[in-house]
């Protein structure tokens, strides 16, 4: 066989299929009518189309016009090259900014080269890591055996200063629970700044103000005399009183942490309190914000304390005694007692405990190797506890007492509540880089006797220790919270590579609410359905979902559903019951409010004369889910009328687990079922296995948009669709989450409803297995398939439910 020729003869090769050339040139003639030329449109030059070349020429051609030679022309720095230089800032205060005027965390080019950002609440967040937003059983994983860091400094804080009874004061205005109700709230601990505390901030005109966001309020420790640590005056509208005879009334500090979703809101509600009591009793109060100067790191599980205790190395504790350094054995062994001083009293530091602590800079660390105290700083860097005491009060004084002390000392061991006076960010990473190479090239004999490394505090205004405040977080159902660090903004990276390297696994806004989810701890704002944050938050994935599907073909998208959930379709209990008399009307539309302490349910169980079954936890022993009335409950009629014309619902925040299979997604509608529906779970399973379903056409028609944009509960007019239709009494706002081994749901459920359906199912069994939780029916948007779950009222078990993540 005759192999194929090595080269071809164009010439004849063409000769050979002349006749397929001319057919095809006289096709392609015909669609162009014999016009060949390149259309303008397509036409490319080698670089006619790009303007740098024509700039540079421009730069050029002027710079050899000019008459000066000594004129030169600087060019700009690319913009990769400029945006690298400002991401490598580490300014004391404030966020660099992208064009559009988005925020970014310190930790911005850490998270943005492993996780998925998301712009949200003004910030870039890392959302998750790439895929499609799996990984939850590793991560629940890592947070029991391990522990999980989350960089929180879109957490902002607003300090409030003035007399103490006039901080109180404006607490009781603006917080739920008031100290008025839960006297243990201003207890001694919290308010000497032992502890820390959690609670709903709303605005003035409670109970019927709007609640804004959860919030975390902190108080500034005062030492023996009663009066604020690091502080001897009052400063009142730039005018310094001595406290001499108002001891009983201290100058304090209080710090309110809220989320970034709700900060001007927050923040204006504060300035109307503290205006108000101004107005009222003539106070000097201050009200200011701290954003961009601290921020806050999240460590959570079992191992959290481990985590922190191998990049943490305390040189004092604020409020207790401060350990001097000293040199090789002798610092060590002090190292060693301030660790074992600080780990012991962790196991005596109540849940809520608030910690202060000087502690080194983590990236100084090495294992295994003790930092010379002439290696760290300068002799006049530290000094001992005395001096310290002594120089405090001269540190920070006003401008009417002099000039701040120029010590280096002075400057750093400052408080971190007075982080507005500034803090000396960290050293940079070159710096302890090159460091770290003298080092060794000292320890190999090859560095060079005559060079010497100029002192890193002369030349930067920096330091090597850092002001930090531990918040310990603990929960019943979910001990291994772990503890929340506070710090300047500046030292943000300097913690976090270390915190990443030891150990920590680091996660976004996704895995976060899969944590609160496992430990059934409401998410903020997902979980928090009467706030306006939820509000905004929902717009704005309705708005992701709509422009998302209208990428897809009309015939491949999927089900619309309501987005945010219909609050609105939901009816109280109540509404079943007859007027007695015609002159009270129910309103078209009602407002959502969600109780979150044990006070507020017992003043509504009071409106109906203690007739609903529901136990605020505390209530007394009479009154208690373990110690139920065995009677059967009749409702108060006069309550019911008087509640039938108000202006908003009650709800409760439940946690549901599926009776025995089903998995709830979040915006799942929650149903009342009938005595009918749980026999089918409860009595031979296997008889029904396909449970209680709609048909499929009711899917899509059981809430239903209006031109408004607003959705409506369709009851079916078919006889046979109606006998599956079942009415909704809440949602759910966090779903399961995959991997979880007890999953649970999070939802908000009208109160009035439990208290029937549980007056319902009570009456139908025996007074030995009447059950805590309450039976309901949940059934996901996009399926037909109800599913039996088990949902327990949240303050039935605890005093409040104000904590989240």
């Amino acid at each position: 066989m005759q192999s194929a020729p090595r080269t071809i003869n164009v010439q004849k090769f063409s000769e050979s299929r002349a006749s397929e050339l001319e057919s095809l040139h006289s096709v392609v003639a015909h669609r162009l009518g014999n016009d060949f030329r390149c259309q303008r449109n397509k036409r490319r030059r080698t670089t006619s189309h790009e303007s740098k070349s024509s700039k540079r020429r421009r730069k050029r051609q002027k710079c050899l016009c000019s008459n000066n030679p000594d004129v030169k022309i600087l060019d700009k720095p690319p913009r990769h090259i400029r945006r690298r230089n400002e991401l490598r800032e580490n300014p004391q205060s404030g966020f660099s900014m992208s064009n559009d005027g988005t925020k970014r965390l310190r930790t911005h080019v850490w998270h943005a080269k492993r996780f998925t950002m998301t712009k949200l609440w003004g910030f870039h967040l890392p959302l998750g890591l790439h895929g499609r937003g799996k990984g939850s059983r590793a991560l629940l994983t890592r947070c029991k055996e391990g522990a999980v860091v989350h960089d929180a400094s879109y957490h902002f804080a607003v300090q409030v200063e003035g007399p103490e009874d006039s901080l109180i004061s404006i607490l009781k205005r603006v917080l739920v629970p008031s100290p008025d109700h839960h006297p243990i709230d201003m207890s001694l601990p919290f308010l000497c700044g032992a502890t820390y505390k959690n609670a709903m901030l709303h605005h003035i005109g409670e109970p019927t103000g709007r609640l804004v966001a959860p919030v975390v309020c902190i108080w500034r420790p005062i030492d023996g005399q009663g009066l604020d640590s690091s502080r001897q005056i009052i400063p009142c509208y730039g005018q310094n009183e001595l406290l001499d005879s108002r001891v009983s009334n201290p100058f304090r500090q209080l710090w309110v942490w809220m989320h970034a979703s709700s900060f001007g809101e927050g923040y204006n509600a504060l300035k109307t309190a503290c205006q108000v009591e101004m107005d009222e009793k003539s106070s000097c109060i201050s009200c200011f914000s701290v954003d961009g100067r601290i921020a806050k790191i999240e460590v959570i599980g079992s191992s959290a304390s481990e985590l922190l205790e191998k990049i943490l190395h305390p040189i004092s504790l604020v409020s207790g005694k401060s350990f001097q350094l000293r040199r090789h054995s002798e610092a060590a062994d002090s190292d060693n007692k301030m660790k074992n001083c600080v780990s012991l009293r962790e196991k005596q530091l109540p849940d809520s405990a608030v910690l202060s602590l000087v502690v080194q800079d983590p990236r100084l660390y090495r294992k295994n190797r003790v930092v010379d105290v002439q290696m760290t700083n300068s002799k006049d860097d530290f000094t001992l506890p005395d001096q310290v005491a002594e120089q405090t009060p001269i540190i920070f004084a006003t401008d009417n007492e002099g000039p701040p002390s120029s010590s280096p000392v002075n400057y750093e061991l400052g408080d971190l509540w007075d982080v507005s006076k500034g803090i000396r960010p960290p050293v940079e990473e070159s710096v302890i880089c090159q460091e770290n190479r003298d080092r060794q090239m000292e320890f190999l004999c090859l560095r060079d006797p005559n060079s010497r490394t100029p002192n890193t505090m002369e030349v930067f205004p920096s330091s090597r220790i850092c002001p930090i405040m531990l918040l310990r977080r603990h929960s019943l159902k979910y001990p291994f919270l772990g503890w929340s660090i506070i710090l300047p903004l500046s030292w943000v990276k300097a913690f976090w590579v270390p915190l990443v390297t030891v150990g920590g696994h680091a996660m976004g806004l996704r895995e976060q609410r899969w944590i609160s989810s496992e430990a059934g701890i409401p998410c903020f704002p997902y979980d928090f359905p009467d706030c306006n944050a939820y509000t905004s938050l929902m717009a704005m994935e309705a708005a992701a979902s709509g422009s998302k599907a209208d990428l897809q073909p009309p015939k491949l998208r999927p089900m619309k559903i309501p987005i945010p959930s219909p609050w609105n379709t939901i009816k109280p209990a109540y509404d079943k019951v007859p007027f007695l008399k015609g002159d009270s009307k129910v309103p078209e539309t009602r407002g959502i409010y969600n109780m979150r302490t044990s006070h507020e349910l017992c003043l509504f169980n009071k409106r109906f004369d203690d007739n609903w079954l529901l136990f605020p936890h505390g209530s007394g022993k009479e009154w208690s889910l373990e110690n139920v009335p065995k009677k059967q409950t009749t409702l108060c009629q006069d309550g019911i009328i008087h509640a039938k014309s108000e202006n908003r619902l009650h709800f409760l925040r439940v946690t549901l687990r599926a009776f025995r299979e089903g998995v709830f997604e979040g915006g799942a509608v929650v149903c009342a079922p009938r005595i009918s529906d749980i026999s089918l779970w409860t009595s031979r399973p296997d008889d029904n296995k396909n449970g209680l379903q709609i048909p499929d056409s009711a899917v899509a028609s059981y809430f239903s948009e209006e031109s408004s944009g607003e959705w409506v509960l369709q009851t079916p007019a078919d006889p046979q669709v109606r006998e599956s239709h079942r009415q909704p009494i809440g949602f759910v706002t966090s779903g399961f989450v995959r991997g979880s081994k007890k999953p649970m749901a999070v939802a908000s459920c009208e109160a009035t409803s439990l208290a029937q359906l549980r007056a319902d199912q009570w009456m139908e069994t025996s007074a030995k297995q009447r059950k805590k939780e309450i039976y309901v029916l949940v059934r996901n948007l996009r399926s037909s398939a109800y599913r039996l779950a088990l949902a327990t009222i949240v303050l039935e078990h605890q005093d409040a439910d104000v904590e989240s993540i």
